[in-house]
């Protein structure tokens, strides 16, 4: 570990919390109708919209509603991705003339896309038209953010109305998230990272000969690596070299500020037509924590506690500064299974432990991106988390295991953290012998019961599929690695799908029926079976009558609380995964420490 690479970490953080209360205040006047700087320009196009559409933006929502208008748009939404998927062939801007996707595997992407996971099971570039990067995922990582906001805004509101049977109209919410910030903030941040590089336009792929030719693995019309009989590797002959381009800054902008993370490249963000520079990188880092951060002022303005606002902050910083620090610590320390190789920092190496990460970036950026892309869920890579160590790589796979708690994905990650409230609120109600309250709500047996079908149905998916994958061929077939790595590769799949995360450990072949199949099922359930509970919750806690705060009242204010806060989100977590944990890579650790591996 080096004083440059903790200066850089201690300035993102102090970063993200100077643009939390600004952006929290301009979302705040955003979805409580107030006048914006945006008006002139986003409400005659808001009107427009409505008109067209025949949505009463005046009209308030019940929370069955909501839910309703919301699986209805993403259901829609989803048959149309999927339909440009399995006709791209004829459609224009297709100058590769790439085929249709594979049935499973289009299916897999439909429900990653509109799901916020973007899990990607194929490379980009050598799969997706332009079209489809443009009409049908990057559409996607637009209307799947904005749904996210608009859910954390309707949890908001239902913490913040009294004795009121709505939580406002789903399509306003979704109508503004977009055009008041996912457009404008893309469309400044596009042109940032087109003078960095990022690649812009429409054009062919360009070829280039070789300096040298080169053995390469052929590969079959699936896409897979073709072996021969007697399991040897078919070989071919490369003498050119084919550079992929295309619209590249548009897709990344609302990739990384929609915590979305699906890259127009299969190297996502290692790729120097995504991410060229350090300042890039950093920028990127920066854009997934943006919208996550300012929400929870959002929360503390809308429901008139700030200072509530700030102790969920708190308690996200904490768990996020835990993660990074684990993280950086164990990649500087290098592996241990090197010996007599010299893994100090000096002059002519950076050190520690280099596999898998790109050398413009280093240990600690690659450590920082990895805790802030899975924090988050937003999926993107600037390095391989396989190639990490097993506790480097494990901090990644802990944060999606959280739930969307440290940050989170935009919106997702503020309703994902207030349910971990509502338990919280509960335990302290009853170390203090009281019933619950919450800013004046009384939390009573039917919002428990909601958080607590929460936080069950993440782990039942995750650890269900995980068993089954673990001992069945369909699913072992896939790995990279035997012995604790392997199970580690898949947890970590179903992991980050049910998260809605997307970040692949690497090390598995994704690209099969089963885990196209189970992959798509799980992200669909990891979304909406634990979007509809919160709404209920919001539903009841809207027509609740307020409850002045008495002596006996638990403040949510304050230090402690953050405190309780996150004993609470370790400990559920905790409970839930350890033995899956030490069985991978923890058990990889110990290994590795004895100078053991498979």
């Amino acid at each position: 570990m080096t004083a440059n690479g903790w200066i850089q970490i201690l300035l993102f953080l102090v970063l993200i919390l100077a643009v939390t209360k600004p952006l929290g205040i301009f979302m705040a006047r955003v979805f409580n109708r107030e006048r914006t700087f945006l008006d002139p320009l986003a409400r005659p196009i808001e009107r427009f919209l409505y008109s067209v559409t025949g949505v009463d933006e005046n009209h308030e929502m019940r929370w069955t509603e909501y839910a309703v208008s919301m699986l209805l748009f993403s259901g829609v939404s989803m048959l149309l991705l999927y339909l440009i998927e399995r006709i791209q062939q004829w459609l224009p801007w297709n100058p590769q003339k790439f085929g249709a996707v594979a049935q499973d595997l289009a299916f897999n992407t439909a429900a990653s896309f509109t799901t916020n996971t973007n899990w990607q099971n194929y490379s980009g570039e050598a799969t997706m038209s332009y079209l489809t990067q443009m009409a049908a995922l990057a559409y996607h990582n637009f209307t799947s953010a904005a749904v996210g906001i608009a859910l954390a805004i309707a949890f908001v509101r239902g913490i913040a109305r009294r004795e009121k049977e709505t939580i406002g109209n789903f399509w306003v919410d979704m109508t503004r998230a977009t055009l008041w910030l996912l457009v404008p903030m893309c469309m400044v941040y596009a042109l940032a990272l087109v003078s960095q590089g990022v690649v812009q336009n429409l054009k062919p792929y360009d070829t280039a000969k070789l300096v040298e030719p080169q053995q390469v693995q052929k590969t079959g019309a699936d896409g897979k690596p073709m072996v021969a009989p007697d399991g040897k590797p078919v070989m071919d002959t490369a003498t050119d070299q084919t550079i992929a381009q295309g619209p590249v800054a548009s897709q990344e902008a609302i990739k990384m500020l929609g915590t979305n993370g699906g890259g127009f490249f299969g190297a996502n963000s290692t790729h120097p037509f995504e991410n060229p520079t350090p300042l890039s990188n950093y920028l990127q880092m920066l854009s997934i924590f943006l919208i996550p951060a300012g929400l929870t002022y959002t929360l503390g303005r809308m429901t008139g506690s700030p200072r509530h606002g700030w102790a969920v902050w708190a308690a996200m910083a904490f768990l996020f500064l835990a993660g990074v620090t684990t993280a950086y610590w164990a990649e500087a320390r290098g592996n241990p299974l090197l010996t007599g190789v010299d893994q100090r920092v000096s002059m002519l190496q950076p050190g520690g432990n280099m596999e898998g990460k790109e050398v413009r970036f280093g240990i600690a950026d690659s450590a920082l991106f990895a805790t802030v892309t899975t924090d988050a869920s937003c999926g993107a890579i600037n390095g391989q988390h396989d190639s990490f160590t097993p506790l480097g790589g494990m901090v990644p796979l802990a944060n999606i295991m959280l739930s969307e708690t440290v940050f989170g994905g935009v919106g997702a990650g503020l309703y994902g953290i207030l349910i971990y409230v509502v338990l919280a609120v509960f335990i302290a109600g009853l170390m203090v012998g009281r019933t619950p309250e919450y800013l004046g709500k009384k939390i009573e047996a039917y919002d428990v019961k909601m958080a607590m079908l929460v936080t069950l149905v993440f782990p039942l998916v995750i650890l269900a599929l995980a068993a089954i994958s673990s001992v069945e061929g369909f699913g072992t077939s896939s790995i990279g690695n035997p012995g604790p790595h392997g199970l580690t590769q898949i947890l970590y799949a179903f992991t980050s799908m049910a998260g809605n995360n997307g970040s692949a450990f690497g090390g598995l072949n994704g690209n099969t029926s089963w885990y196209n199949t189970a992959g798509a099922m799980t992200m669909l359930v990891g979304r909406f079976f634990m979007i509809i509970p919160m709404l209920a919750i919001a539903g009841n806690l809207a027509k609740k009558k307020y409850v002045p705060p008495s002596l006996g009242t638990f403040p949510v204010t304050t230090p402690l609380f953050s405190v309780l806060l996150v004993g609470v989100i370790l400990i559920v977590g905790a409970l839930t995964f350890f033995p899956a944990l030490s069985l991978g890579p923890i058990l990889e650790h110990l290994l590795m420490s004895v100078g053991k591996t498979f």
